[in-house]
């Protein structure tokens, strides 16, 4: 399968002035250098978001504030996206359920993949992440790579290991395979 025109968000979840997410980011970014598809990092930071405040449910497409329409403008080209989220009080952050909550058709029939960290690998966040991209149509890859601050950080910094370069490695390679599926399904429902 051809995963060559594929383009790929590394959506960087934390919003926090002082963040490990960021290192974990650019991790990512350089094990994904050299592969096939295009990848690009999409950092939350860079487009605040209030909390939803659309009148309409995204998936009536009916966007009324600026602030959606532009970050509709950033999602709706990418084919999948690998999720860079922390653990927060055993959950996801807040902004990145608020800013996946503002779409629905940007995010239906693409491929999810998750990178997390915190405490505990981030392992929370992530299971409950899985389920909100369940419910707006993003097919997400099992294999998943977890960081755990402790271990796997010298302060702010990641340090992942061969392991989790080898887990990444499989990861993304899953990733690209259901982004060209998921790319046939999304031309088999346009009328």
């Amino acid at each position: 399968m051809d995963t060559s025109d594929l383009r790929l968000a590394v959506l960087l979840a934390s919003t926090r002035p002082r963040r490990r997410g960021e290192s974990v980011a650019r991790w990512v970014m350089e094990q994904a250098r050299g592969r096939a598809a295009t990848y690009e990092l999409v950092d939350l930071r860079d487009h605040p978001l209030p909390l939803l405040d659309e009148p309409a449910a995204a998936s009536t497409g009916v966007y009324e504030h600026a602030h959606t329409r532009d970050w509709s403008a950033v999602i709706a080209p990418y084919d999948g996206f690998v999720f860079v989220t922390p653990e927060y009080n055993h959950s996801m952050p807040a902004g990145l359920k608020n800013a996946i909550d503002y779409l629905w058709a940007e995010w239906v029939d693409k491929a999810g993949a998750l990178v997390s960290y915190g405490n505990g690998g981030g392992l929370r966040s992530a299971e409950q992440l899985r389920t909100v991209l369940s419910c707006v149509g993003i097919a997400h890859v099992r294999p998943q790579v977890s960081l755990r601050n402790r271990a796997d950080f010298d302060g702010y910094t990641a340090t992942p290991d061969e392991h989790h370069e080898h887990g990444l490695a499989g990861m993304l390679a899953d990733l690209e395979l259901w982004a060209a599926a998921m790319r046939d399904v999304r031309a088999a429902r346009t009328p």
